[in-house]
Protein backbone atom coordinates (compact mmCIF):
# COMPACT_ATOMS: atom_id res chain seq x y z
CA UNK A 1 0.00 0.00 0.00
CA UNK A 2 1.17 3.50 -1.11
CA UNK A 3 1.28 6.22 2.41
CA UNK A 4 -0.68 9.24 1.64
CA UNK A 5 1.03 12.08 2.94
CA UNK A 6 -2.30 14.02 3.49
CA UNK A 7 -3.23 11.74 5.90
CA UNK A 8 0.32 11.72 7.70
CA UNK A 9 0.86 8.17 7.17
CA UNK A 10 4.30 6.77 8.24
CA UNK A 11 4.08 3.07 8.39
CA UNK A 12 6.40 1.57 10.90
CA UNK A 13 8.98 -1.14 10.27
CA UNK A 14 10.91 -1.76 13.09
CA UNK A 15 10.41 -5.14 14.63
CA UNK A 16 12.48 -4.24 17.70
CA UNK A 17 10.49 -0.66 18.13
CA UNK A 18 7.64 -2.76 17.67
CA UNK A 19 8.10 -5.25 20.74
CA UNK A 20 9.15 -1.73 22.77
CA UNK A 21 5.94 -0.49 22.26
CA UNK A 22 4.70 -4.10 23.26
CA UNK A 23 6.38 -4.49 26.33
CA UNK A 24 5.66 -0.54 27.30
CA UNK A 25 1.94 -1.51 26.92
CA UNK A 26 2.33 -4.47 29.74
CA UNK A 27 -0.67 -6.12 27.67
CA UNK A 28 -2.67 -9.27 28.71
CA UNK A 29 -4.75 -11.25 27.10
CA UNK A 30 -8.09 -9.58 29.12
CA UNK A 31 -6.76 -6.08 27.63
CA UNK A 32 -8.90 -4.04 25.39
CA UNK A 33 -7.01 -2.08 22.81
CA UNK A 34 -7.69 1.11 20.64
CA UNK A 35 -5.61 1.51 18.02
CA UNK A 36 -5.60 4.90 15.79
CA UNK A 37 -4.43 4.52 12.20
CA UNK A 38 -3.49 0.66 12.28
CA UNK A 39 -2.02 1.42 8.24
CA UNK A 40 -0.71 -1.92 7.48
CA UNK A 41 -1.67 -3.66 10.25
CA UNK A 42 2.35 -3.85 11.37
CA UNK A 43 1.45 -3.09 15.00
CA UNK A 44 -2.05 -4.12 14.64
CA UNK A 45 -0.80 -7.78 14.21
CA UNK A 46 1.19 -7.34 17.73
CA UNK A 47 -1.26 -5.80 19.44
CA UNK A 48 -3.69 -9.06 18.13
CA UNK A 49 -1.01 -11.41 19.44
CA UNK A 50 -1.00 -10.15 22.97
CA UNK A 51 -4.02 -8.47 24.09
CA UNK A 52 -7.63 -9.63 23.80
CA UNK A 53 -9.38 -7.54 21.15
CA UNK A 54 -8.13 -5.01 19.10
CA UNK A 55 -10.14 -2.00 18.04
CA UNK A 56 -8.76 -0.12 15.19
CA UNK A 57 -10.25 2.91 13.52
CA UNK A 58 -8.75 3.55 9.99
CA UNK A 59 -9.97 6.69 7.80
CA UNK A 60 -7.65 5.69 5.00
CA UNK A 61 -10.90 3.34 2.85
CA UNK A 62 -7.74 1.61 0.84
CA UNK A 63 -6.25 0.62 3.91
CA UNK A 64 -9.67 -0.82 5.99
CA UNK A 65 -10.38 -2.75 2.61
CA UNK A 66 -6.50 -3.98 2.75
CA UNK A 67 -6.77 -4.87 6.51
CA UNK A 68 -10.48 -6.68 6.34
CA UNK A 69 -8.73 -8.94 4.41
CA UNK A 70 -5.30 -9.53 6.04
CA UNK A 71 -7.52 -10.19 9.24
CA UNK A 72 -10.51 -12.00 7.78
CA UNK A 73 -10.06 -14.56 10.71
CA UNK A 74 -9.68 -12.15 13.73
CA UNK A 75 -12.62 -10.08 12.26
CA UNK A 76 -14.54 -12.92 11.71
CA UNK A 77 -14.73 -14.14 15.58
CA UNK A 78 -14.38 -10.58 17.02
CA UNK A 79 -11.16 -10.32 18.10
CA UNK A 80 -10.37 -7.23 15.90
CA UNK A 81 -12.89 -4.63 15.36
CA UNK A 82 -12.15 -2.62 12.23
CA UNK A 83 -13.84 0.73 11.90
CA UNK A 84 -13.88 2.55 8.97
CA UNK A 85 -13.68 6.69 9.58
CA UNK A 86 -11.78 9.68 11.44
CA UNK A 87 -10.72 9.06 15.09
CA UNK A 88 -12.45 12.62 15.73
CA UNK A 89 -15.61 11.06 15.08
CA UNK A 90 -15.47 8.25 16.92
CA UNK A 91 -18.76 7.36 19.38
CA UNK A 92 -17.70 6.09 22.70
CA UNK A 93 -20.57 4.62 23.56
CA UNK A 94 -20.66 2.24 20.04
CA UNK A 95 -18.27 -0.06 21.38
CA UNK A 96 -18.52 -0.11 25.12
CA UNK A 97 -15.38 1.80 25.93
CA UNK A 98 -17.51 3.88 28.53
CA UNK A 99 -17.89 0.79 30.85
CA UNK A 100 -14.92 -1.25 30.19
CA UNK A 101 -10.91 -0.53 30.79
CA UNK A 102 -8.96 -0.26 27.37
CA UNK A 103 -5.50 1.30 26.68
CA UNK A 104 -4.61 3.32 23.71
CA UNK A 105 -1.71 2.32 21.88
CA UNK A 106 -0.98 4.18 18.36
CA UNK A 107 1.21 4.97 15.77
CA UNK A 108 -0.66 7.96 15.22
CA UNK A 109 -1.07 10.55 12.75
CA UNK A 110 1.40 13.15 14.11
CA UNK A 111 -1.22 16.17 12.90
CA UNK A 112 -3.60 15.02 14.95
CA UNK A 113 -1.80 14.82 18.13
CA UNK A 114 -2.77 17.79 20.23
CA UNK A 115 -6.68 16.41 19.44
CA UNK A 116 -5.99 13.04 19.78
CA UNK A 117 -4.64 13.49 23.24
CA UNK A 118 -7.55 15.97 23.87
CA UNK A 119 -10.33 13.64 23.00
CA UNK A 120 -9.06 10.81 25.06
CA UNK A 121 -7.54 12.20 28.20
CA UNK A 122 -11.05 14.45 28.81
CA UNK A 123 -13.30 12.16 27.72
CA UNK A 124 -15.61 10.54 30.25
CA UNK A 125 -14.68 7.47 29.04
CA UNK A 126 -10.08 7.89 29.39
CA UNK A 127 -8.20 4.80 28.58
CA UNK A 128 -6.06 3.48 31.75
CA UNK A 129 -2.99 3.77 29.51
CA UNK A 130 -1.74 5.40 26.04
CA UNK A 131 1.12 4.12 24.55
CA UNK A 132 2.20 6.48 21.24
CA UNK A 133 4.56 7.27 18.86
CA UNK A 134 5.13 10.88 18.48
CA UNK A 135 7.34 13.60 16.86
CA UNK A 136 10.34 13.80 19.20
CA UNK A 137 9.97 16.97 19.75
CA UNK A 138 6.47 17.25 20.90
CA UNK A 139 7.52 14.04 23.19
CA UNK A 140 9.88 15.89 25.10
CA UNK A 141 7.88 18.87 25.35
CA UNK A 142 5.35 16.73 27.07
CA UNK A 143 7.58 15.67 29.71
CA UNK A 144 9.36 18.98 29.71
CA UNK A 145 12.76 17.28 29.36
CA UNK A 146 14.38 20.95 29.27
CA UNK A 147 12.79 21.98 32.30
CA UNK A 148 10.34 24.15 30.85
CA UNK A 149 6.43 23.36 31.47
CA UNK A 150 3.92 23.85 28.38
CA UNK A 151 0.55 24.59 27.81
CA UNK A 152 0.69 21.03 26.40
CA UNK A 153 2.51 19.09 28.98
CA UNK A 154 0.64 20.71 31.99
CA UNK A 155 -2.53 19.10 30.28
CA UNK A 156 -1.30 15.68 29.57
CA UNK A 157 0.09 15.30 33.51
CA UNK A 158 -2.98 16.19 35.55
CA UNK A 159 -3.97 13.15 33.64
CA UNK A 160 -1.24 11.04 34.24
CA UNK A 161 2.24 10.20 34.53
CA UNK A 162 3.93 11.08 30.79
CA UNK A 163 7.43 9.34 30.23
CA UNK A 164 9.46 8.73 26.98
CA UNK A 165 9.94 4.77 26.63
CA UNK A 166 12.71 5.61 23.89
CA UNK A 167 13.47 7.68 20.87
CA UNK A 168 12.86 6.19 17.56
CA UNK A 169 14.99 7.34 14.12
CA UNK A 170 13.26 8.70 11.44
CA UNK A 171 14.46 5.60 9.27
CA UNK A 172 12.14 3.04 11.09
CA UNK A 173 9.56 4.33 8.98
CA UNK A 174 8.23 3.78 5.39
CA UNK A 175 7.97 6.91 3.68
CA UNK A 176 11.12 7.95 5.84
CA UNK A 177 9.62 11.07 7.29
CA UNK A 178 11.39 14.53 8.40
CA UNK A 179 11.54 14.17 12.16
CA UNK A 180 12.54 11.46 14.75
CA UNK A 181 9.85 9.85 17.10
CA UNK A 182 9.89 8.51 20.00
CA UNK A 183 7.71 6.17 22.30
CA UNK A 184 5.22 7.71 24.68
CA UNK A 185 3.42 6.18 27.74
CA UNK A 186 1.03 7.53 29.78
CA UNK A 187 0.66 6.02 32.36
CA UNK A 188 -2.32 5.97 35.70
CA UNK A 189 -4.27 8.04 33.37
CA UNK A 190 -7.66 9.46 35.49
CA UNK A 191 -9.85 12.63 36.55
CA UNK A 192 -7.91 12.18 40.33
CA UNK A 193 -6.46 15.02 40.02
CA UNK A 194 -9.40 17.70 39.52
CA UNK A 195 -10.99 16.18 43.37
CA UNK A 196 -12.53 18.94 44.87
CA UNK A 197 -12.17 21.77 41.95
CA UNK A 198 -13.36 22.72 38.36
CA UNK A 199 -11.29 20.85 35.43
CA UNK A 200 -12.96 23.54 33.07
CA UNK A 201 -11.57 26.30 35.44
CA UNK A 202 -8.26 24.73 35.70
CA UNK A 203 -7.84 24.77 31.81
CA UNK A 204 -8.70 28.48 32.15
CA UNK A 205 -6.69 29.33 34.17
CA UNK A 206 -3.21 27.72 32.46
CA UNK A 207 -4.39 29.11 29.03
CA UNK A 208 -4.73 32.90 30.45
CA UNK A 209 -0.93 32.03 32.27
CA UNK A 210 0.50 30.98 29.17
CA UNK A 211 -1.34 33.31 26.61
CA UNK A 212 1.49 35.72 26.37
CA UNK A 213 5.08 33.81 26.96
CA UNK A 214 7.28 36.95 27.31
CA UNK A 215 4.68 38.08 30.47
CA UNK A 216 5.38 36.83 33.77
CA UNK A 217 2.52 35.02 34.98
CA UNK A 218 1.27 37.72 37.50
CA UNK A 219 0.43 40.37 34.51
CA UNK A 220 -0.76 37.01 32.39
CA UNK A 221 -3.56 35.97 35.25
CA UNK A 222 -3.97 39.98 36.22
CA UNK A 223 -5.87 40.43 32.91
CA UNK A 224 -8.70 38.12 34.20
CA UNK A 225 -7.99 38.70 38.24
CA UNK A 226 -7.10 41.99 38.98
CA UNK A 227 -3.75 43.14 40.05
CA UNK A 228 -4.35 43.65 43.19
CA UNK A 229 -6.42 39.98 43.39
CA UNK A 230 -3.39 38.52 42.26
CA UNK A 231 -0.49 39.44 43.93
CA UNK A 232 -2.54 39.07 46.86
CA UNK A 233 -3.34 35.23 45.57
CA UNK A 234 0.45 35.11 44.87
CA UNK A 235 1.41 35.58 48.43
CA UNK A 236 -1.31 32.98 49.93
CA UNK A 237 0.57 30.13 47.93
CA UNK A 238 4.46 31.95 48.34
CA UNK A 239 4.64 32.09 44.45
CA UNK A 240 7.36 34.87 43.57
CA UNK A 241 5.58 37.46 41.53
CA UNK A 242 8.85 36.95 39.03
CA UNK A 243 7.58 33.99 38.26
CA UNK A 244 6.72 32.67 34.65
CA UNK A 245 4.06 30.31 33.53
CA UNK A 246 7.04 27.86 32.34
CA UNK A 247 8.39 27.88 35.35
CA UNK A 248 5.25 26.60 37.46
CA UNK A 249 4.86 22.47 38.35
CA UNK A 250 1.63 20.87 37.72
CA UNK A 251 1.26 21.21 41.88
CA UNK A 252 1.27 24.73 41.64
CA UNK A 253 -1.17 25.30 38.78
CA UNK A 254 -3.41 23.05 41.26
CA UNK A 255 -3.25 25.87 44.32
CA UNK A 256 -3.63 28.62 41.78
CA UNK A 257 -6.82 27.35 40.17
CA UNK A 258 -8.54 26.13 43.51
CA UNK A 259 -7.58 29.79 45.37
CA UNK A 260 -8.24 31.99 42.32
Amino acid sequence: MRAKKHLGQNFLRSKTVLEDILEAAELTGKDIVVEIGPGEGFLTSGLLEKAGRVIAIEKDIGLAAFLKEKFAPEIKIKKLILVEGDIRNLNFSNYKLKTINYKLISNIPYYLTGEILRTFLQSKYQPSMAVLMLQKEVAERIVARNGKESILSVSVKAYGKPKIVRKVPKGNFSPVPKVDSAILKIGNISKNFFRGFSEKKFFEIVRLGFAHKRKKLLSNLAQKFGAGETESLFNKISLNENTRAEDVPLGRWREIAKKA
